[in-house]
């Protein structure tokens, strides 16, 4: 099954008595209401805006304490859910997941072996240290050399990390851009799991764009596919695995492309006035040769 949606978001300034109205409620609202939507706000910051909302409900919020004490739970949501990568020194990265989810609030590195604590507003590594990993009577390791050559090869700067849990491997991975001076940023993630006894897995592939020049547009899709694999062993389970999370990746990023260049052509130019309100088209080359406009510009004024 596949979900996407785009949400157009348009301010206005025009005020009503409607609003006048608002203007006038002074009720306090609870401390416990306020924090609720302050978690909603932070948990749903898109790709690399975090640091821009948390300041915004902060200030909205006016109370550090109350933020820092009641909203600590979304800071670690948004990471966790956001596949968030962090560094440890001397090793690969690794992303910050709830399959990782260690007592403490520590978090695990399958690939080093070692466990870490992880500051959520800082995305700051310490406290590392050794621990124990569940490599799934072998599989896992495998299916870790076969999905960080997979992730190489697909996304120019993508992480991925693969937790061992009983007799399942679970591989994540996460592709993100982050373009601010050019109003959009981006994030990529998929979960991938198998299951080394009976061969059956799923995948839910999550895509998440937001573009905000002079407008607000966003774009959240995920899809989830059933898989099956014939376990003989875990080279060869590894490799069809992999070879089945080419396809559907694939398959999902061509059709989200081709599904926005319809709408380009469809959807989004019904919302656009053929012509202008006067209902004629504005001769352009005139005008600006009327207004020397294109002799100024050829002057660099």
């Amino acid at each position: 099954t596949m979900k996407s949606e785009a949400i157009l978001i348009f301010s206005s300034s025009t005020s009503t008595s409607e609003d006048n109205a608002m203007a006038d409620y002074d009720e306090e609202i609870p401390d416990e209401e306020k924090i609720k939507i302050a978690s909603d706000f932070i948990v749903n910051s898109p790709p690399g805006e975090f640091n821009e909302v948390f300041n915004d409900v902060r200030v909205l919020l006016g109370n550090d304490q109350l933020l820092k004490d009641g909203a600590s739970s979304a800071f670690e949501a948004y990471n966790e859910t956001q596949f968030t990568p962090a560094k440890i020194e001397g090793a690969a990265e690794v992303l910050v997941t709830e399959h990782g989810k260690l007592e403490e609030g520590k978090y695990l590195d399958p690939r080093s072996g070692q466990s870490f604590a992880f500051d959520h507003l800082r995305k700051a590594v310490s406290d590392v240290e050794a621990a124990d990993v569940d490599d799934v009577g072998g599989y896992r390791p495998v299916f870790e050399k076969a999905m960080t050559e997979y992730t190489e090869d697909h996304y120019e700067k993508g992480t991925c990390t693969v937790y061992g849990k009983g007799d399942e491997v679970i591989c994540c991975i996460e592709h993100h851009k982050f373009q601010p001076n050019n109003f959009w940023n981006g994030r990529w993630r998929s979960q991938w799991t198998l299951n080394t006894k009976t061969g059956e897995g799923q995948g839910v592939l999550r895509l998440q764009v937001h573009y905000y020049e002079d407008g607000n547009v966003q774009l959240t899709s995920n899809k989830t596919v059933a898989v099956k694999v014939a376990v003989d062993d875990a080279e060869s389970a590894a490799t069809k695995f992999v070879q089945l999370i080419e396809k559907e990746e694939n398959q999902y990023q061509t059709s989200i492309s081709s599904n926005y260049v319809v709408m380009s052509d469809t959807t989004f130019k019904a919302l656009r006035r053929a012509l202008p309100i006067t209902r004629t088209k504005v001769n352009w080359h005139r005008t600006i040769q009327q207004h020397g406009l294109a002799k100024d510009l050829t002057k660099g004024k």
